[in-house]
């Protein structure tokens, strides 16, 4: 009887990461959800730099979908993670600890410098959500920007 009770448990811990990934795509966001790319978008450029976003303040009307099309013209690496400020500020709690962690989010995306990519998202819910930076000390340094959904 242990030993079927020990084989279940290690078939269920083998089947867990499967079954985590696989809902990956189910997982909710504070700032909405992400975009359909068969859906219309309205394309806004962020350019990244050494510590600053620009634009750093956006307006979108709730529903809207936005392509962010973000481009690293600095000399270091730099992200653009979108969540509300609380979710950021802990979020970068954990990147002092592993600074070199690399996002595999809809949400969020990390740049080498002279490199360019997109994020497709939708804003479901009004609010004032925020895309900022969390490589350790940049995020302190200003590199924060702001989504008003109206």
């Amino acid at each position: 009887m242990k030993t079927i009770r020990l084989a279940l448990a290690l078939v269920a811990l083998s089947l867990a990461p499967a079954l985590a990934h696989e809902n990956h795509a189910h997982e909710t966001f504070s700032a909405g959800e992400p975009g359909n790319p068969k859906r219309p978008a309205r394309t806004i450029e962020i350019v990244m730099n050494e510590m600053d976003y620009t634009p750093a303040r956006i307006e979108v009307k709730r529903g809207e979908q936005i392509r962010f099309v973000l481009r690293n013209v600095g000399k270091e690496d730099h992200e653009f993670l979108l969540a509300t400020p609380k979710e950021n500020l802990a979020h970068a709690e954990v990147m002092k600890k592993h600074p070199h962690m690399e996002h595999d989010d809809p949400n969020g995306v990390r740049l080498a410098p002279s490199r360019t990519a997109e994020i497709l998202w939708k804003f479901t819910k009004a609010g004032t959500f925020e895309f900022s930076c969390l490589i350790p000390d940049h995020r302190d340094y200003g590199m924060v920007g702001h989504v008003t959904v109206k």
